[in-house]
């Protein structure tokens, strides 16, 4: 990926604007867990159905999922994955869509968006939403993801936004 030298010279953004854009994402996320948890669910009846899991003489399959702690472990992996995969997927690309909504980018300072290694790693980093309480502390509008990862979060202007290309994509 090559740096974007006009995304270098954007603003960083402060607390309440990645709060608001935050907030968004999360019902975004909300959203991937629930179609996750359906698909999984399914995927877990047809296991049960075709008799590759034994019954174990339980009438509820939602029980059965919930009382075995394998099943209760797997399950809820695959919901993470796919919540960790969505925001991976469009923080590689640059922006959530609360980030759009927002005006908020993800890149590294040159202005090359991070690449999917970056944004595991910023997943990690971010600690469910706590590593952003330290831009309050910090002189450069960075949060503790955006340290540890050398990348920042600026707001686009306008313009700058409604690119459909800026990604790199």
């Amino acid at each position: 990926m090559s740096a974007n030298l006009d995304h270098a010279n954007f603003p960083r953004s402060g607390f309440w604007r990645r709060i608001g854009a935050a907030i968004y994402d999360l019902l975004l996320a909300a959203a991937v867990y629930m179609v996750a948890g359906a698909l999984g669910f399914g995927f877990f009846m047809l296991l049960l159905s075709t008799d590759v899991i034994a019954n174990a003489s339980v009438d509820d399959a939602a029980a059965l999922l919930n009382s075995n702690a394998m099943y209760h472990r797997l399950y809820q992996g695959w919901i993470f994955l796919w919540v960790a995969g969505f925001y991976v997927w469009f923080w590689s690309k640059g922006q959530t869509l609360g980030m759009r909504a927002w005006r908020l980018k993800i890149q590294h300072p040159n202005g090359q968006t991070i690449s999917p290694l970056v944004a595991l790693s910023r997943l990690f980093w971010a600690l469910f939403g706590v590593g952003n309480l330290w831009i309050l502390i910090s002189a450069d509008k960075r949060a503790l993801q955006d340290k540890m990862t050398a990348s920042e979060v600026v707001v686009l202007s306008m313009e700058a936004n409604k690119l459909k290309n800026w990604q790199g994509v």
